[in-house]
């Protein structure tokens, strides 16, 4: 299912707005768009975008610039970026767009097949990002949370171990010990001598004869 997070399109052409919007219709994300780079800010801001799709050349505020305030701040900055370009390849661009930490970059205009793939997988692989985090921060939430006493109402004494924990410290400390039930080997005055074996027996009665 899909997450609630938003993927923001940002495009200052209403007509490129709505042909990303219709190629990224059948992935069943939640779409919003802005129309500038300040729009797009305000709404990263709000929280809740699991991926922006951004449009570099836009007056005033660049895309460039967009990435540059989002990577500032921590809660932004691990948001996927795909920028988009109409003016064909450009090295420098290139270059200082994978130097923010842009995720892709594409050009105009887009096939609808590699953006809805590419869109997919950096979309699910952030969302499963922050599910693993925050199930981290839970877990060592419950790590923090000091430790019951047990019924009786008394605390163990510091520096104590639970007899559970002294179990898994040495797991052979309640096994039996096969020679306790041993006969002791040394001879005594009451010792049981133990019976000649078969060989000596058949020489003794021989010499008997």
């Amino acid at each position: 299912m899909p997450s609630d997070a938003r993927i923001l399109i940002v495009d200052d052409h209403v007509d490129t707005l709505y042909a990303l919007e219709s190629a990224l219709a059948p992935l069943g994300y939640r779409l919003t768009r802005a129309t500038n780079g300040d729009a797009a800010l305000k709404e990263v801001l709000r929280g809740q975008v699991g991926l922006l799709l951004l449009d570099v050349r836009m007056p005033q505020v660049s895309g460039l610039d967009v990435v540059r305030y989002l990577q500032r701040l921590e809660q932004t900055q691990h948001i996927p970026v795909i920028l988009i370009t109409g003016f064909g390849p450009d090295a420098e661009l290139t270059s200082a767009a994978y130097g923010l930490g842009v995720a892709d970059l594409l050009m105009k205009p887009v096939d609808p097949w590699a953006l809805r793939t590419k869109v997919r997988y950096l979309y699910d692989a952030h969302q499963r990002s922050q599910a693993l985090e925050r199930e981290v921060r839970a877990l060592r939430a419950r790590l923090d949370q000091p430790v019951p006493p047990p019924a009786g109402g008394i605390p163990p004494p510091a520096g104590s171990i639970p007899p559970s924990a002294r179990a898994l410290a040495h797991p052979d400390a309640n096994l039996p010990r096969p020679e306790a039930n041993l006969p002791s080997q040394r001879e005594g005055p009451g010792a049981r001598k133990a019976p000649d074996p078969p060989r000596k027996q058949h020489e003794e009665r021989t010499k008997r004869v």
